[in-house]
């Protein structure tokens, strides 16, 4: 398991601030707290999740309802993806926009819980399921935009997800700690807003347009389980970054 963070990690977790945890008092920051967020993170965050469960819901109505043993390997391509998506988005929303160090050292595990010990590997059954079932079943792999860029995706975050712990477990050793590793951390989370947009317009293509949906769900349940979801939460997440705490502004 890898490890929690300890207090060199806070400075890693919110770049730009630095707090010397060893010597500040207890109940000082409780004294004078920081605001956790901005008017409208409460509504973002809220329709995020609720975006979320109705795409995961859905889908997971789509399939067991639709004699899932006749789809063979390729059922648990679409719940697992599901579910890891919804795992992925309470993991990056947990996360914002924390800046005491209690609050983020607790959504960091929450992040790290969600994305790296349960949506990971969802995401590598699912992904897995569907290339086996093609194997099994002669098929070509990689012949629409939803296979390569899903593809890509997943290349993407095996990387994203090794920057980030690397970043931060055993205080950023493997990227020299500090600053350097707090740098590193930054770019991780750059890079994550920009893997799940592209991870919401794979879920749109594999969902809306391809054969299986359209078989298995008419238009309307499609639109707002694959393009009106997915657009909420990408929506969600961006109203709740902050570009200054990264110091790129």
């Amino acid at each position: 398991m890898p490890p929690q963070p300890d207090s060199a990690d806070y400075e890693l977790l919110l770049p730009g601030e630095r707090q010397d945890l060893s010597i500040q008092p207890m109940g000082k920051e409780e004294q004078y707290p920081k605001p956790e967020g901005r008017s409208g993170d409460g509504s973002a965050f809220l329709a995020g999740i609720v975006a979320a469960l109705v795409s995961l819901i859905l889908t997971w109505v789509i399939v067991l309802c639709n004699s899932p043993t006749y789809m063979g390997w390729f059922a648990f391509h679409p719940l697992l993806q599901s579910l890891a998506l919804t795992l992925f988005t309470y993991g990056i929303l947990t996360l914002q926009p924390t800046s005491q160090p209690k609050s983020k050292v607790a959504g960091f595990n929450r992040h790290q819980a969600a994305i790296l010990y349960v949506g990971l590997p969802c995401i590598t059954l699912g992904t897995g399921a569907v290339i086996f079932n093609k194997w099994i079943n002669n098929k070509t792999h990689f012949t629409t935009w939803h296979g390569t860029l899903g593809i890509i995706a997943i290349a993407w975050l095996s990387i994203q997800i090794a920057l980030g712990g690397g970043s931060v477990w055993f205080g950023g050793a493997t990227f020299g700690g500090g600053a350097k590793a707090k740098a590193v951390w930054k770019y991780h989370r750059v890079s994550g807003y920009v893997l799940f947009p592209l991870l919401m317009y794979t879920a749109h293509l594999g969902g809306a347009w391809s054969f299986w949906g359209e078989k298995y769900a008419n238009a309307g349940i499609r639109a707002i389980a694959y393009t009106v979801a997915p657009l909420v939460l990408v929506i969600s997440v961006f109203t709740r970054i902050r570009l200054t705490k990264m110091k790129f502004i």
